[in-house]
């Protein structure tokens, strides 16, 4: 296996415009429930993890209709993943998404405010979840 190469300064500035990303960045940590909405759900997870020398078009034409495609791409990003399809991304699109990722959800301001609802959201899940 080769290791990927770094994208180009030009691959990174394409992947900030990229509307995808755009998406994520505007959903990131919006809903913490994300997951159990996708409609990957419903569908043979090995559709999202193709080998390499196999397209990954089922998967990507499924997650355009996703509604959870911006908060999917957002955890990919945030996780670093770099295997199979996550947010309508290829793992070779991802890579210049990464770069500009890092340095927007690096640059952004401590939002205090919003991380202290995002922990109250935890809390009341896990509440949730014992109690039912």
């Amino acid at each position: 296996m080769t290791r990927a190469r770094m994208p180009r300064p030009h691959e990174v500035a394409a992947a900030r415009r990229d509307p995808r990303l755009v998406r994520a960045l505007s959903e990131r940590d919006l809903d913490p429930t994300w997951r159990t909405r996708g409609l990957c759900q419903s569908v043979d997870p090995e559709t999202f993890f193709p080998a390499p020398s196999e397209p990954a078009d089922a998967a990507v034409a499924l997650c355009r209709t996703c509604d959870v495609q911006g908060s999917c791409l957002a955890w990919a990003l945030d996780v670093g993943d770099c295997h199979g399809v996550w947010g309508a991304t290829t793992p070779r699109e991802r890579r210049a998404m990464l770069v500009a990722w890092r340095s927007e959800v690096h640059s952004a301001p401590y939002d205090a405010e919003r991380l202290a609802g995002m922990n109250v959201l935890r809390v009341l899940e896990q509440v949730g979840a014992a109690s039912g």
